[in-house]
C-alpha cells in the first residue's frame, strides 16, 4: 500500500497528536518460524522503521516507542547482547535519515545503564536532531514507568527539603512536569502488538486517559495497514476524559 493509499483510509481531521507503541512479539515470531530470537529482533527493527515513516507521513507530531525496558536486562545475556548490537546499529545507520526527515530524537530511561559507547550515541542523536520540528521520536530505553514516578517524587521531595517548593503547592502538574516526558503531551493512543493486553510498566502516569489498541499481529509483521487500522479505530472513539460530554484531545 502506498502512502497515498493508506492515508486515504484515515480520517486525518481526527488523528492523535501522540502515539505510543509497545512493540511486542519479536521472539515468538521467530520461534514460529523455527528461527532464533535474534532473527525476530532484527526483523523488528525493520518494522520500527516502517512505523516511524508511517507516523511521519501521517503528520502526527509525537511517537514514543518502547525500545528496551528495565525488566529486559533480565533476559539471557546473549539476547541482551544482540539487542545492544541492534541498538547501536540503528542509531549509527538511521540518525542521518531521521535528521533529513526533520525528526527530533528524545531518549527517556536510565541511559547510565548502557555501555559508554551506546550512551554517547544516544546523546549524540539528541544533539544532532535537537532543532528538528516535524516530529518527535521518543525512544524509551532501560525505561520503567514505576521507576520514573519514583525518581520524580524524589526530585520533588528534594525541592521541598531545600525550601524551593511548598508541600501545599504540589499538584498534578508538578509531578507531570517532573517526568522525563514533561515537555511532551500525554499519548492519545497506545498501541500494543502480539495480542498481549497489558501496559507492562510503560508510561503509567502518562497513559491515564490514553485510548488503548491491542493488535494481535506480531511486531515484525507490523505494517502501515496495521497503523491505519489503529488510527481508524481511534478516530471512531468518543473520548470523554472522565466527563459526560466528549472533548477534543489537546
Amino acid at each position: 500500500m502506498t502512502t497515498q493509499q493508506w492515508l486515504a483510509t484515515v480520517d486525518r481531521s481526527n488523528l492523535p497528536q501522540h502515539i505510543a507503541v509497545i512493540m511486542d512479539g519479536n521472539g515468538r515470531w521467530a520461534s514460529d518460524r523455527g528461527m532464533p530470537r535474534s532473527f525476530g529482533h532484527k526483523q523488528g527493527v525493520e518494522a520500527t522503521k516502517r512505523l516511524v515513516k508511517g507516523v511521519r507521513e501521517a503528520g502526527i507530531k509525537y511517537l514514543t516507542i518502547y525500545g528496551f525496558s528495565t525488566e529486559n536486562w533480565a533476559r539471557p545475556r546473549d539476547e541482551v547482547d544482540v539487542l545492544m548490537g541492534l541498538l547501536k546499529s540503528y542509531f549509527n545507520a538511521e540518525i542521518s535519515e531521521l535528521h533529513a526527515a526533520n525528526i527530533r530524537i528524545r531518549v527517556i530511561g536510565k541511559r547510565e545503564d548502557f555501555a559508554p559507547d551506546i550512551a554517547a550515541l544516544l546523546t549524540q542523536a539528541e544533539a544532532i536532531t535537537a532543532e528538528n520540528d516535524a516530529m518527535t521520536l521518543c525512544i524509551a530505553l532501560s525505561y520503567g514507568g514505576r521507576q520514573e514516578i519514583v525518581d520524580t517524587v524524589r526530585q520533588i521531595a528534594t525541592r521541598v527539603q531545600l525550601g524551593e517548593l511548598s508541600p501545599d503547592a504540589i499538584d498534578l502538574d508538578t509531578l507531570a512536569r517532573g517526568l522525563e516526558t514533561g515537555d511532551l503531551p500525554d499519548p492519545d493512543l497506545i498501541i500494543r502488538t502480539s495480542g498481549e493486553l497489558r501496559l507492562s510498566n510503560f508510561l503509567l502516569w502518562q497513559a491515564a486517559y490514553a485510548e488503548l489498541y491491542f493488535d494481535p499481529v506480531q511486531w515484525p509483521d507490523y505494517s502501515v495497514e496495521h497503523l491505519a487500522t489503529a488510527l481508524r479505530s481511534f478516530a471512531n472513539r468518543e473520548r470523554r476524559f472522565g466527563g459526560l460530554k466528549a472533548q477534543t484531545a489537546l
